[in-house]
């Protein structure tokens, strides 16, 4: 059987409430005639919006998540949004560890491992967000960043929640407004890595753990990163904030992936 290709997008701080829903509703009706047997389309907007995504569209056939979550279900953590506060709205994942997160607001692999088990606890798909900085990739110590990243982030995490996790390598300098692409090549290297070190935190079960390719998608390199063997799908950034033009893209590299 083909491999399921999973596709999403993290809407950033981008988006008010009318625009989400809008672009939600519109991804789900370009995209409806695809069997989700065969993709996973999932789309994480900023946290005023989900009440109201959540309630206007087809969770059937696009997955909602929430862009970060407190490790504690509730307390004195002023501006935190706690897990049983994400169950309430009926969210399907939620991304931990993304490079602004680790970035910008200081976040360690040691609190990535807690938000984790938290999430898992409580039944949502984690999505594992990881990669080096420019850099870390000049020293020559990418591959090393990537395994402890991983190692801490699933640490004391039982094989029992591999259904539960996806990964997503992102490099930090390929993000954002002046991010550059990796290479295919390079992309598949660092994927290869990864898979090397799920087999070796959860045996031979973390081959099922899907991992993404995140930093600077677009229509001219979604089809030779899909193509890849050690890449399972394209978490995209800018070029998946219009509805149509992420169809296109989804359709381009599956009919790309399909044509091997």
């Amino acid at each position: 059987m083909q491999k399921k290709l999973y596709f999403g997008s993290n809407l950033k701080m981008y988006k008010n409430i009318h625009d989400t829903v809008e672009y939600l509703q519109d991804l789900v009706a370009y995209t409806k005639d695809i069997s989700r047997d065969e993709i996973e389309l999932f789309i994480i907007p900023s946290y005023t919006t989900l009440e109201s995504a959540t309630k206007n569209v087809d969770r059937t056939y696009v997955k909602l998540g929430a862009q970060n979550m407190c490790w504690e279900d509730e307390g004195q953590f002023t501006g935190e949004i706690s897990p049983l506060m994400l169950k309430e709205l009926g969210l399907d994942l939620v991304m931990i560890g993304h490079s602004e997160r680790r970035h910008v607001f200081g976040e360690t692999d040691m609190e990535e491992n807690k938000k984790v088990k938290a999430a898992l606890d409580h039944g949502f798909t984690t999505l594992l967000c990881i990669g080096e900085t420019a850099e870390e990739k000049n020293y020559g110590i990418s591959a090393e960043v990537l395994r402890t990243q991983l190692k801490v982030g699933f640490h004391d995490v039982p094989k029992t929640q591999i259904p539960n996790i996806w990964v997503a390598y992102e490099p930090v300098w390929s993000i954002g407004v002046n991010g550059t692409p990796a290479t295919a090549d390079y992309a598949e290297e660092m994927h290869k890595v990864i898979k090397q070190t799920l087999l070796e935190i959860f045996g031979s079960a973390g081959a099922d753990i899907p991992v993404l390719y995140g930093g600077s998608v677009n229509p001219g390199n979604a089809n030779d990163l899909i193509v890849q063997p050690s890449i399972d799908g394209l978490f995209t950034g800018r070029a998946a904030w219009q509805a149509d033009k992420f169809d296109k893209l989804i359709r381009d590299a599956k009919k790309t992936f399909e044509s091997l």
